[in-house]
């Protein structure tokens, strides 16, 4: 799996890791932990730029928090939630989901959105109760910007310096990913087979 995606990076460029982000932030087949690392270390090859690594993660990642922030703002609580509970299940949503996503935003307000960006768990769904309480959008998209930009350079970095060890971590470093991936599709098809419609 690593192999695949410094390939798909290196061919693909900056392009490809914005897609690859924007996925992860709408539905996470690959998760960023593996994507923004393996991107710094094509960089560290001298095929990109480090800069341009995370700005093209990080407007993957920007772009892939709008469609729940706009879901927030038109849809609201209480029909996102439903709607989760019904047919969440395609995206890897339930119902509860949303309303811990909605909880974490009354607990800590705005700055949410900023810390929110750095936990895998809430990284998405952040953007909805955001988009639901009616958060200026461009405030929205400061603070997301903040934290997708902590959180993209932080991985970029770590790959970036890994480039200089990988021969020595070669060897673990593609089970781990693959064993990864494999452990998120596993999960994904549970949550799916196991998933039970809401009123």
């Amino acid at each position: 799996m690593a192999e695949w995606i410094i390939g798909f990076i290196s061919q693909h460029g900056y392009l490809g890791i914005a897609a690859l982000m924007l996925l992860e932030n709408v539905f996470p087949p690959i998760p960023s932990e593996l994507i923004m690392p393996f991107a710094g270390f094509v960089a560290a090859r001298g095929e990109l730029h480090p800069a341009g690594v995370v700005l093209a993660g990080l407007a993957g990642s920007l772009a892939g928090t709008l469609p729940w922030y706009w879901a927030g703002r038109r849809i609201g609580s209480e029909r996102l939630e439903r709607w989760a509970r019904r047919h969440g299940r395609w995206l890897a949503v339930s119902g509860e989901d949303i309303v811990r996503a909605d909880e974490w935003f009354d607990r800590h307000g705005t700055k949410s959105v900023l810390f929110g960006r750095l936990v895998p768990a809430v990284r998405s769904l952040v953007s909805a109760p955001a988009g639901i309480s009616g958060m200026p959008f461009g405030r929205f998209l400061l603070w997301s910007a903040a934290g997708s930009a902590l959180w993209t350079s932080a991985l970029a970095a770590t790959g970036y310096l890994l480039e200089e060890r990988y021969t020595a971590v070669a060897g673990w470093v593609e089970p781990l990913s693959t064993a990864v991936v494999a452990g998120a599709l596993l999960a994904y098809v549970y949550r799916v087979a196991t998933f039970r419609r809401g009123p």
